[in-house]
């Protein structure tokens, strides 16, 4: 672009050095402009919607104190929810008895991720309203960070989508231009150094 617009008078300038560079500046305010604020909207909508999945998580979801009775023969097990992959690797299979929202005893096999497992030891559980073992429910934190990294990638995206199709759009002028040059040649190329022999 800026070679083109420093040399806009020469007479060797073609008019589709012109459309290329009205393409290029096109792109480069799309991607400047258009592509961070669509990800800022997807992020913005994708927050929203991860902190309403928080709240009813948090509304739906209770945490309680459970009592081991012993450690489960079916040894460790990953563990859905929101834990990182070195929380569930650590996490270790249980019996254990515990109270369900509305008082009622409760026994299962359940992941813990505490270094105490022996009976008796006394761990975090999380339940739904009903009294069984659900997944610890996702903090305001991490639904906002992946709500950023959402917004991020929505605006590469477009970004990349923008490049994309100025590669087409220069490609199709290219072509265009070769199109007519072999037009041209194909006109003139048998008189070529034939001018004024009389021939």
């Amino acid at each position: 672009m800026t070679g083109v617009w420093r040399w806009r008078g020469n007479r060797l300038r073609r008019a589709t050095d012109r459309r290329e560079a009205w393409a290029a500046l096109a792109a480069l305010l799309l991607m400047v402009l258009a592509a961070p604020a669509l990800g800022w909207v997807c992020g913005a909508r994708t927050d929203d919607s991860l902190q309403e999945s928080v709240r009813a998580q948090r509304a739906g979801r209770h945490a309680t104190t459970a009592v081991v009775v012993r450690r489960s023969p079916q040894g460790p097990r990953p563990a859905s929810g929101p834990e990182t992959s070195s929380q569930r690797s650590r996490q270790t299979l249980v019996v254990a008895r515990w109270r369900a929202p509305d008082g009622t005893k409760r026994q299962g096999t359940v992941p813990v991720r505490s270094w105490r497992t022996g009976p008796g030891a006394r761990v975090e559980l999380w339940t739904d309203r009903e009294g069984r073992p659900v997944p610890r429910p996702m903090d305001a934190a991490t639904a906002h960070a992946h709500a950023v990294l959402a917004g991020v990638g929505t605006a590469l995206l477009a970004a990349g989508a923008v490049e994309a199709v100025r590669q087409l759009v220069v490609r199709r002028m290219q072509k265009t231009r070769y199109d007519r040059i072999d037009q041209e040649w194909a006109r003139t190329g048998p008189d070529w150094g034939r001018t004024g022999t009389g021939i």
